[in-house]
């Protein structure tokens, strides 16, 4: 059973073609506050219609992917152009809106992969007044992102050239009796200076979609379909200390109280001191029921002598399922013959719900191998609650924010859910995470105490991701009149909108001097630190 937390808002469907980007299509329209969803492109017509049945559903739009529309299947299905909405095809999307509306698609001996101006012919209504800057002519042109070698060569019968480049003749086209659109460029990128513009001219005025979906509204939605959902019912919650599960924890604990019982699993691999945060967040400030579970000794003997990170990855996520099945079981049998536990609750979100369906559909990638909770409703046969389904990170931490939970707990950097078992490269041991939580202690220390002074920020703010690599590698060094022979960390701190791609970041050397004199001094086993001047791609953002 799933309560819809969404039944009282406007709607746009978002049919994706296995794009890399097609998420970033549904964080632009949350940004402009109406909701959305992400379904795969091979849905039927007659789902499309059922989907637009309760009226709610006010435009439609069609995601980019890497195949060409005359090689492949993927088409949208006949429905989305039946309904009446107004329809936005971008990339693919507008090539496959061609072609099954009666243009034609060719692949182009020029492809287009970057930056890119357009001609914005500005007498469409998608259009109209949007521009970076004009030519001397007087022509409007915006400065866009490109990712194509297929071209629309015949545009559809009613439609009408909305945007070109020299080498893509028609890079827009527009019907606006129909109120259909395609455009060729990706505006839902950030190197589309204007996309969210475009976006927000297609779902608010063209689709007249109501902005009302913000987080602090929220909360009284989801408090009241939560209890709705769980009646007297009593909801268990493996609590890992991350922003989503703390979360849901909070919101669950505002709807019901004392039927949440949390299950905190301490795997030895947090950073410093988060278990005890945690508590003190969770059991001493909200009063919530916490049941803290020390296992770190039976995750570092299960981890002995294991270095494939993958192989960590799932041993880690097997014993955190055990480790909870076992404290479930227990408060099963202390309350026999009483209704007791029937729920467990976790805190997946919305890029979770999306990669899954698409996984089934091989639209998209599938849920990484150490997602936590795995089977585990159906193994403790318990009812499955998920009150953040329908949220993205960003909105779970707003959210978070409007709960009352600490600013700094809500917006820190990410955490794996193998914790520091994967920033240890190789084999993990207590040694090296206890070495490894005060080096990443006294980064974070500094990003947050070290303003940048043109934007006022911390770089702890300026960065989106920031930690320390344990090295199992010793150097020689020198301290006092003494030889050194010591360990290494590397301190890795990136840039990103969307953690597909990311650039590492610049701090000032005189942050990384301090940072490196502090942890050299502070951290008796560590005598040489290095910075991570990788970029993703070709690197990733961890190291394993």
């Amino acid at each position: 059973m799933n309560f819809d937390l969404t039944m009282n808002h406007d709607k746009i469907l978002i049919l994706d073609f296995g794009s890399q980007v097609t998420q970033l299509i549904a964080r632009r329209v949350r940004e402009a506050h109406v909701y959305c969803e992400v379904h795969p492109c091979d849905v039927s017509s007659e789902w499309v219609r059922q989907y637009a049945a309760d009226g709610r559903l006010k435009g439609i739009i069609l995601s980019g992917s890497h195949a060409s529309v005359y090689e492949v299947d993927d088409r949208a299905p006949d429905a989305v152009f039946e309904l009446g909405v107004p329809v936005l095809g971008i990339c693919y999307g507008m090539q496959t809106m061609a072609q099954q509306l009666g243009g034609r698609v060719e692949g182009s001996p020029v492809r287009e992969f970057g930056y890119a101006e357009v001609r914005a012919r500005g007498h469409t209504a998608l259009l109209k007044d949007i521009a970076d800057f004009h030519t001397p002519e007087g022509h409007g042109m915006l400065k866009v992102w490109m990712s194509h070698g297929d071209k629309v060569v015949e545009l559809p019968p009613g439609f009408k050239l909305m945007a070109s480049t020299d080498s893509c003749p028609i890079a827009g086209m527009a019907d606006e009796t129909r109120r259909f659109y395609g455009v060729q460029f990706h505006p839902e990128v950030t190197h589309t200076v204007q996309g969210r513009a475009i976006l927000e001219r297609f779902v608010l005025e063209i689709c007249g979609a109501r902005p009302d979906w913000i987080m602090r509204d929220h909360i009284e939605e989801a408090v009241a379909a939560i209890r709705a959902q769980v009646g007297d019912e009593e909801v268990l919650l493996g609590l890992s200390g991350g922003v989503d599960s703390s979360v849901a924890a909070a919101l669950i604990h505002r709807a019901i109280g004392d039927q949440l019982t949390c299950v905190f699993v301490d795997h030895g691999l947090l950073r410093l001191h988060e278990g005890d945060m945690v508590m003190d967040m969770f059991a001493g400030k909200l009063h919530a029921r916490v049941i803290r579970v020390d296992a770190s000794e039976l995750f570092l003997r299960e981890l002995a002598g294991v270095t494939d990170p993958e192989q960590k990855r799932k041993i880690i996520g097997r014993l955190f399922v055990d480790v909870f099945k076992a404290e479930a079981e227990k408060l099963k049998a202390a309350r026999p013959g009483s209704k007791g536990i029937q729920w467990l609750a976790q805190g997946t979100i919305y890029p979770d719900v999306i990669e899954s369906g698409g996984a089934k559909s091989k639209k998209a990638v599938t849920i990484k191998s150490h997602h936590n909770v795995g089977g585990l409703p159906e193994q403790l046969g318990l009812k499955l609650l998920e009150p953040l389904r329908d949220l993205f990170k960003d909105e779970v931490r707003e959210l978070g924010v409007a709960l009352g939970l600490p600013h700094d707990m809500v917006y820190r950097h990410p955490f794996p859910g193998p914790g520091l078992g994967v920033r240890i490269l190789g084999e993990v041991k207590k040694e090296y995470a206890d070495l490894l939580r005060r080096a990443d202690a006294i980064f974070i220390e500094e990003l947050r105490s070290t303003i940048e002074p043109n934007s006022g920020k911390s770089w702890y703010d300026l960065v989106s991701q920031a930690f320390a690599v344990f090295l199992p590698v010793k150097s020689v060094g020198v301290m006092g009149d003494g030889r050194t022979y010591d360990y290494v960390v590397a301190l890795r701190a990136v840039q990103t909108s969307d953690f597909m791609t990311a650039d590492w970041a610049e701090l000032p050397y005189g942050l990384l001097k301090r940072v490196s004199s502090r942890i050299i001094n502070e951290v008796r086993g560590i005598n040489r630190v290095t910075y991570d001047v990788s970029s993703k791609p070709p690197a990733t953002i961890e190291w394993e």
